[in-house]
């Protein structure tokens, strides 16, 4: 499973970077919009730091615009992959980008039928957002299950990217049902690191550690 960074805070992601477990970075307009910077800075910082896929969304709403502001998306570095919202002028927007060989994110996902439509439109991602099905009692992770079934059951190359993730068992759950990225807020990703067990085994292993005689290895 790919790791994704949730976020345009180049300090979270410069963190992550080095912890060596990011692959990629998503982004959108609120997001961009906390960092206070103008957006093609907030770009730049983002693809020194990471070798992966950046997701830059669009914000046009018109198919004419969305592929022209995804092509100057596309032109800024290889790794950038526009998000494009799935929308009826998304689809035709990912279908003719697709044809000329543009990665697109489809974005705002929250039904396994629109998730059918964007892989027979050519999207490179879909982002089915499951926080916020969560939030109005829809189960989110059931709708992981149902793209996953569906694109293996058709041999779909879209790649599940799972978005709007609010803890670590999301992560999980996701990750048994064979989806291929999660991306995720930094929080979390510091959450799937820590275990209080870990912890209390660590100092109790240094506290016995105390009583070896000379302790030390080097």
């Amino acid at each position: 499973m790919k790791f994704f960074l949730d976020t345009a805070d180049i300090k979270e992601i410069r963190e992550a970077h080095d912890l060596g477990l990011i692959d990629g970075v998503t982004t959108n307009p609120s997001l961009v919009a906390k960092t206070g910077k103008p957006f093609h800075k907030v770009a730049e910082e983002i693809l020194k730091v990471v070798d992966g896929p950046i997701s830059l969304e669009v914000v046009a709403r018109d198919t004419s615009h969305m592929i022209k502001e995804a092509r100057i998306l596309s032109k800024i570095h290889k790794n950038v992959v526009p998000k494009i919202p799935l929308t009826r002028e998304g689809l035709k927007a990912v279908k003719v980008l697709s044809t000329e060989g543009i990665s697109i994110n489809q974005t705002l996902c929250f039904s396994a039928t629109q998730a059918l439509l964007s892989a027979k439109a050519g999207a490179a991602y879909i982002s089915p957002f499951i926080g916020r099905l969560d939030d109005i009692s829809h189960d989110g992770l059931q709708l992981i299950q149902d793209i996953v079934t569906i694109y293996q059951n058709y041999g779909f190359q879209t790649e599940v990217l799972v978005a709007s993730i609010r803890h670590p068992l999301h992560v999980l759950e996701a990750a048994k049902m064979g989806a291929h990225v999660a991306t995720m807020p930094f929080k979390v990703l510091e959450q799937l690191i820590n275990h209080p067990l870990t912890d209390m085994g660590l100092e109790k292993f240094l506290k016995d550690w105390e009583k070896v005689p000379g302790n030390k290895i080097v």
